[in-house]
């Protein structure tokens, strides 16, 4: 069996920026801190919710570097490396590691769509370049690419491929890897509504956009599962519903970053080609944080 990074609730963490742009390091130390504070079980910096897409490599490592040393071994800090271009996520997988990472989040190559196979080598790859763990993310709604279940078993065979975050939405598929890759594949949800589904079929945890705005209580979501208290765990993820839907009534990371500015921080402008909340989808945010008590 393979050691588990974390079990729990670990937080997609935002990136916030400054007026000029840059990264606010200042603001995302607070954020981090109030994380651990509120029960976090992991960081996962320069991930789809930090806006790693539109960093350029200097802000990549250094948003990664200071994660590591401001967390200071709290808890896990888990990098965003992943890359349509195996050589750089090679690259960027060794920096991590060099700097202190706990464990790599790989994305799967996206635009060009690979095969199953090219899949399998491109993870390899990047697997037999570090020693430390690795969580394959799956999330074919933005790459264009899913990964099947038998390819999960064949990447589950190597050593440091220890773990998906799932966010292919599909249950039966999920829960067929589960069956195949036994305890050789830790399944994260990627998903806030599919927590309790997820766990249910011997997931350990979710990587959580709500737990940006909400984390106590989605790390609660776990912890009540892991206690056995299944019908209080089940209500708390019923009760966020709304929530977990209006901070995805736009493409993500769009409303939990103006989420966060409501509530208070200065997460910051987001980054074009992201766009400003339409007014409809904005209301409905304000009002499912109002029902959960995190604005006025």
């Amino acid at each position: 069996m393979k050691k588990t990074i974390f079990t729990g609730a670990g937080v997609a963490i935002i990136t916030p920026f400054d007026d000029e742009g840059k990264i606010n390091f200042s603001e995302l130390g607070r954020i981090i801190d109030d994380q651990i504070a509120n029960e976090t079980d992991a960081i996962i910096i320069t991930g789809t919710t930090g806006e790693s897409a539109t960093m350029n490599d200097e802000e990549h490592k250094a948003a990664i570097k200071f994660a590591v040393e401001h967390t200071n071994k709290r808890i896990p800090v888990v990098a965003g490396t992943g890359s349509n271009d195996t050589a750089y996520a090679v690259q960027l997988s060794q920096y991590a590691e060099k700097v202190g990472a706990d464990a790599l989040l790989v994305v799967t190559p996206y635009y060009n769509k690979c095969t199953q196979n090219g899949l399998v080598a491109h993870y390899n790859k990047i697997a037999d370049s570090v020693n430390i763990p690795i969580i394959v993310y799956n999330v074919p709604s933005r790459t264009g690419v899913g990964i099947k279940p038998e390819t999960y078993l064949k990447l589950s065979k190597h050593e440091n491929i220890v773990a998906v975050k799932e966010a292919n939405g599909d249950l039966s598929a999920i829960l067929k890897t589960r069956k195949l890759c036994g305890d050789d594949l830790t399944i994260y949800s990627g998903n806030d509504d599919q927590i309790i589904p997820i766990l249910s079929i011997g997931g350990k945890g979710v990587i959580s956009v709500l737990s940006n705005v909400a984390p106590k209580d989605t790390h609660k979501i776990c912890q009540l599962y892991f206690d056995g208290k299944i019908d209080e765990a089940a209500k708390l993820q019923i009760d966020y519903s709304d929530l977990i839907d209006a901070l995805f009534c736009e493409v993500n990371p769009i409303p939990v970053k103006t989420a966060m500015n409501l509530m208070g921080w200065n997460a910051g402008k987001l980054r074009m080609p992201l766009s400003e909340m339409e007014e409809k989808t904005l209301n409905q945010l304000k009002t499912a944080l109002k029902n959960h008590d995190l604005i006025k």
